[in-house]
C-alpha cells in the first residue's frame, strides 16, 4: 500500500469517524458529553476539541450538557438533555489502568440504564480479571451501550468480553484537521512519557544535545487565563450550560495550543505518546514513534495511521533518534 500524505490521511480518517458516528447523532436532538479532561495532558484536550469540531462541522451543533467527573449531576443532565444520546469522552482510559475514569463511566451506565450511551473511541487495557468481569456485568445490564474502540485488539477484546455494540473508529483528534506549525528551534525534540504508560526507563543523559520533555506541565498563569475566559462568558447573560461549555472549551484550547507550540519546536520528533504522533501528523512534522507500556500506539497505527510518510516505527530510543536526526537534516 502506498504511503499517504497527511492531508489525505486526515481526510480519510475524518470520513471514517463520520461513518461510525452518523448513526448516533441527529441535528435536531440534544446530546451530552461527560468526563471533560480537566487534566494537564494536551492529548486529552486534543480529543475534546476534535469531538467539538466534529459536532460543529458535521451538524452545526454543540452539546446541551457537558461536565467533568467532579461536577457531574445526573439531575442537571436529565434537565438539559431529557432525550438524546449521552456521550463519554474518548481516550485511553477504558480498563483498570486509570481507574477513576472507569469508575465514573460505569456509574453513568448504572444511573442511566434506559438511555443510549456512546463511548467515544477508546483503547482498552485490563490487568485484573476481576475488574474486567465487573465491567462486563455492568455493560451487560445496560443493553444500550455503544463502545467505539481505536484498534483491532481492543475491538476483539470487547467483542469477546462485553455484551454491547462495538465499532472500530479513529481517534477524535483527527477532526481538528491540519494545522500550521510554529517555527522550530531544535533539530530533534524527544517527547517521552513519565507516567504509568511509559514503556520503560531511558538513559536521557546519553543525548545531552536533545531536549527530552513531556507535555503535562502548565503554568499557573495558563490556568488563570482559561478561567478568565470562562468568567468573561458569564457576563454575556448566557445560559449556565453554555457558560460551562465555553469555560471548558477555553481550558482545552489553552492546553492544546501549549502542546502544539511545544512539539513545533522540533524539526523532527521522537515520542511514545499517541497524541504527539497524531498532532505531529496534524502539523506535518516527521516523527519517530516508540510504543507505550501496553502497545496502544502500535495498535492504533496498525489500524489507522501507520501509512503516513511522516511516521517511523522505531525499535528503540537509539533507533528513533537516529531516524529523527536524518529527517531533521532533510527538513532543514
Amino acid at each position: 500500500m502506498p504511503l499517504e500524505t497527511p492531508p489525505v490521511l486526515i481526510a480519510r480518517l475524518q470520513d471514517m469517524i463520520h461513518d461510525c458516528l452518523k448513526d448516533y447523532v441527529r441535528a435536531d436532538e440534544p446530546l451530552a458529553i461527560l468526563d471533560f479532561p480537566d487534566i494537564r495532558n494536551c492529548g486529552d484536550s486534543a480529543i475534546w476539541l476534535g469531538e467539538m469540531a466534529y459536532l460543529k462541522d458535521r451538524y452545526g451543533k454543540r452539546p446541551a450538557y457537558v461536565s467533568r467527573m467532579r461536577d457531574f449531576s445526573a439531575e442537571d443532565l436529565e434537565r438539559a438533555v431529557p432525550t438524546g444520546p449521552i456521550f463519554i469522552h474518548g481516550g485511553g482510559n477504558f480498563g483498570d489502568l486509570w481507574i477513576t475514569h472507569q469508575d465514573f463511566r460505569e456509574r453513568v451506565l448504572e444511573q442511566f440504564p434506559n438511555r443510549r450511551i456512546i463511548q467515544f473511541p477508546q483503547s482498552i487495557h485490563y490487568k485484573s480479571q476481576e475488574r474486567r468481569e465487573r465491567s462486563a456485568r455492568i455493560i451487560g445490564r445496560h443493553k444500550n451501550f455503544v463502545l467505539l474502540v481505536r484498534d483491532e485488539e481492543s475491538k476483539a477484546f470487547a467483542e469477546k468480553h462485553f455484551d454491547c455494540e462495538v465499532r472500530l473508529c479513529p481517534d477524535m483528534a483527527f477532526c481538528i484537521g491540519a494545522l500550521e506549525p510554529e517555527a522550530s528551534e531544535f533539530p530533534v525534540l524527544a517527547m517521552l512519557r513519565a507516567d504509568l504508560e511509559k514503556a520503560g526507563d531511558v538513559d536521557r543523559s546519553a543525548y545531552p544535545d536533545i531536549p527530552m520533555e513531556d507535555w503535562i506541565t502548565e503554568s499557573a498563569r495558563q490556568v488563570r487565563v482559561a478561567k478568565a475566559i470562562g468568567a468573561a462568558s458569564a457576563l454575556l447573560a448566557l445560559k449556565p450550560a453554555e457558560v460551562r461549555l465555553r469555560k471548558l472549551d477555553a481550558a482545552a484550547h489553552n492546553r492544546f495550543r501549549r502542546g502544539i507550540r511545544q512539539i513545533s519546536r522540533g524539526r523532527a520528533i521522537v515520542t511514545d505518546r499517541l497524541h504527539v504522533h497524531i498532532c505531529s501528523l496534524l502539523i506535518g512534522r516527521p516523527h519517530a514513534v516508540l510504543d507505550n507500556s501496553y502497545g496502544k500506539i502500535r495498535r492504533f497505527m496498525a489500524a489507522f495511521s501507520g501509512g503516513s510518510d511522516l511516521s517511523y516505527k522505531a525499535t528503540s530510543l537509539d533507533d528513533g533518534i537516529g531516524w529523527a536526526r536524518q529527517a531533521a537534516a532533510v527538513a532543514a
